[in-house]
């Protein structure tokens, strides 16, 4: 079955930098768009980046253009979030997604906490 599994979040100070990486399994992994979301506490999940399925578009919020980079691995089965300059404003769960045949599939999440 389809699994998505996150990891890479933890405590920065503002300015600081993190790599969030999700796994993926249960899937042609290189056939899909793959999306970064995030949710802050009392919020809404909120898109955060896109990316295409071989990795040659990407898509942002604006809130974190020029700061966040969205990659990926399809070799590893693997997606990325490369995160600098982090704000208290990030502080969120970080969850990678994939649409697939009318269903949404998620990964159990991992916190990021930007706080001094």
């Amino acid at each position: 079955q389809v699994q998505l599994v996150e990891s890479g979040g933890g405590l920065v100070q503002p300015g600081g930098s993190l790599r969030l990486s999700c796994a993926a399994s249960g899937f042609t992994f290189s056939s899909y768009r793959m999306y970064w979301y995030w949710q802050a506490p009392g919020k809404e999940r909120e898109l955060v980046a896109s990316i295409s399925s071989g990795g040659g578009r990407t898509d942002y919020a604006d809130s974190v253009k020029g700061r966040f980079t969205i990659s990926r691995d399809n070799a590893k089965n693997t997606l990325y979030l490369r995160m600098d300059s982090l704000k208290p404003e990030d502080t969120a769960v970080y969850y990678c997604n994939v649409p697939m045949g009318g269903y949404e599939f998620w990964g159990q999440g991992t916190q990021v906490t930007v706080s001094s």
